[in-house]
């Protein structure tokens, strides 16, 4: 059983989750209204993977005996200036979840519940993988800098982009 503090915290994840998803998606649309169909293909699926997320701690919360909620969404940005631009937002918003997953491993931990300490090591890991993905992408960009001919290669080539991180299974 959730205590209604740990509840809670869950609840504001699943908010932090469902806005990322639509943070992501926003980014789609801006990429592909400016020719960008590789960075926007890696929008969308970035945003359904964010949703996906979402769904887990639904799942989790009410299996705990918990109800999980659907909350207001902030409206996410639609203008991002330049393609760099655009992904230090990413990437500032990655470390935020980070430190926001980080928060409730701290309250399952004073909480004693193991078990939702347990589930959020999913998250951990997911996260070090997805700040170390926005982070190889920045390093991209910055060395193609201006360049309108490695911005079409970096478009192409993000399709296929994978980063092995440290913690991921199998590694």
């Amino acid at each position: 059983m959730l205590s209604e503090r740990m509840q809670k915290a869950l609840n504001d994840q699943i908010r932090i989750e469902a806005e990322s998803s639509q943070i992501y998606l926003a980014m789609a649309s801006w990429s592909e209204v400016k020719g960008l169909e590789g960075i926007a293909q890696f929008m969308y699926g970035q945003s359904d993977e964010e949703r996906m997320h979402m769904l887990k701690f639904f799942k989790y919360i009410n299996e705990r005996g918990g109800h999980a909620v659907v909350s207001e969404l902030n409206k996410p940005s639609v203008e991002f200036g330049s393609i760099k631009e655009m992904f230090e937002t990413l990437f500032k918003h990655e470390v935020f979840v980070s430190q926001s997953i980080n928060e409730l491993v701290h309250i399952s931990l004073e909480e004693k519940d193991y078990a939702t300490h347990n589930f959020l090591q999913w998250y951990v890991a997911e996260q070090i993988e997805e700040e170390a993905q926005a982070r190889t992408i920045l390093d991209k960009i910055n060395l193609i800098g201006d360049d309108k001919g490695g911005l079409y290669l970096f478009d192409n080539d993000i399709k296929q982009l994978t980063v092995v991180s440290s913690v991921a299974p199998g590694a």
